[in-house]
């Protein structure tokens, strides 16, 4: 194997954070002069104060998240949708302060906009030129680390695939170490990665300058090796990570957090937590109000219709869980002679007898579940979330199917993932049951703003009437 170039960026991590610090401050005051010359307004004291306010708000939002660390194993669309982001709440705060303290009531005027649009197109414009530029320079083997991987199980396999299907990283994978050598043939993968050598043959290398990087894959029992292991590395200068085979489990919106400085993953969380959670009741509150004021006279109709068409109250009323699977009350049209609510609730099958005739019809177009938009008004349901079922269902399934109860992670939703993507209605085998837990576990995992739109755009044109709805 040829010797790779070392790389020509190798010590100079820390003047490229600084450089992107300058650049951001550069591009958010030139932007702010070159729109006041544009328009010929004169630079006030008040004009220099929102760029500083700017200024300041920005840097500290990129320091407290850390936008200017490392993004060589990230791709450049996650780096330019925190700078959107941080960028977006920045415009936000100045705004708010406009308002506050100067009393400026029409806002945003066409100069800010203009001043915020041209400053995110440019601070996402020179970190595209700037991948782009390092992205070529390792491809021609410049600015490459040379990493090795330390264990040859799946952990190790799938770090070196991710690495191998990834050049525009500059990691040149040099091949595997292992206490026994000889038990892996890794030549499947795409192409032949070499086991160099057992843990001792690791430590010299990196003592002889041969590694830039040493990736620790070891499994989480083994604590005595792993000590060892980075006792003899500690003695070089090639930087260690450490990468436990916890994130080889099906992880649900994995972070870290501290514990007192102590660092801790999380296996199963919500992506509802904190601001985010703000966002998402925002969302359901905004939007909820004005669907109960577009359909506030179908409710009324409905209403009267279930009252003259069978004996019985209009509301049904049933025991669900919510978050973190508190039972809650979900309300719905009643669209059936009973009323089930117990220990045992058996679900609407096809040409059900329970069923009412307007029951029928609600139950295919989904009529029936309007009501729920109060519980999301409430703050028990979300418009977009996991469907809730019935308690009894829940205690079946969370015996039967693996992560069941995952999905009380975030708030039960009127319309889901699940049901865009067809599996909504009765569940009479277990399969079905899994497919919708295993779309429901897909939304939390992927949950934004936009995709809770993009769901609730699907679900006007093909979630309300559902051949499996009866």
């Amino acid at each position: 194997m040829s010797t790779p170039l070392r790389g020509i960026l190798h010590a100079h991590q820390s003047s490229l954070s600084v450089a992107h610090r300058l650049l951001d401050l550069a591009v958010i005051v030139l932007g702010g002069y070159c729109q006041n010359f544009l328009t010929d307004a004169p630079m006030t004291a008040e004009a220099w104060s929102q760029i500083l306010l700017a200024v300041l708000v920005f840097h500290w939002l990129g320091e407290y998240h850390q936008l200017y660390g490392s993004w060589r194993g990230e791709r450049i669309i996650r780096e330019l949708i925190k700078v959107a982001n941080y960028w977006g709440l920045t415009f936000v705060v100045l705004l708010s302060a406009d308002y506050l303290l100067l009393n400026h009531a029409d806002l945003p005027d066409n100069g800010q906009m203009t001043w915020f649009a041209g400053v995110l197109v440019a601070l996402c414009g020179y970190r595209l030129a700037i991948r782009s530029l390092l992205h070529t320079l390792r491809s021609r083997g410049f600015n490459t680390r040379r990493v090795a991987i330390v264990g040859t199980g799946q952990c190790g396999e799938r770090l070196a695939m991710s690495i191998d299907s990834a050049p525009w990283m500059g990691l040149d994978l040099l091949g595997f170490y292992d206490e026994v050598p000889e038990q892996m043939d890794l030549a499947r993968i795409g192409r032949r990665i070499p086991v160099l050598g057992d843990l001792d043959q690791l430590v010299a290398d990196a003592r002889d300058g041969k590694i830039d990087k040493v990736y620790i894959t070891l499994t989480l029992g083994a604590q005595a090796r792993l000590q060892a292991l980075i006792k003899g590395l500690s003695d070089t200068t090639a930087s260690v990570y450490v990468i436990p085979d916890v994130f080889m489990f099906e992880l649900l919106h994995a972070r870290s957090e501290s514990i007192n400085g102590l660092p801790s993953i999380s296996i199963f969380d919500s992506p509802m937590d904190g601001a985010w959670s703000m966002v998402k009741r925002v969302e359901d509150i905004v939007l909820s109000s004005l669907i109960l004021a577009m359909i506030a006279l179908p409710l009324m109709l409905i209403a009267i219709a279930i009252k003259f068409t069978s004996p019985g109250p209009v509301l049904f009323r049933q025991r669900r869980y919510g978050l973190d699977g508190r039972p809650i009350m979900v309300w719905k049209f009643r669209s059936m002679s009973v009323q089930e609510n117990g220990e045992v609730v058996t679900q609407a099958t096809r040409n059900d007898s329970r069923v009412t005739p307007l029951g029928a019809f609600m139950r295919r177009t989904s009529l029936d579940e309007l009501p729920q938009f109060f519980n999301v008004l409430r703050g028990e349901m979300s418009i977009v979330g996991p469907r809730p079922h019935a308690v009894a269902h829940n205690e079946q399934y969370r015996k039967q199917v693996s992560g069941y109860m995952l999905r009380h992670k975030v708030k039960p939703g009127i319309t889901g993932w699940a049901q865009i993507n067809g599996w909504r209605g009765e569940t009479d085998t277990l399969d079905k049951m899994q497919k919708r837990v295993e779309f429901d576990l897909q939304y939390i995992e992927h949950w934004s703003v936009w995709l809770d739109l993009k769901i609730i755009l699907l679900t006007l044109f093909k979630g309300f009437v559902n051949k499996n709805a009866f």
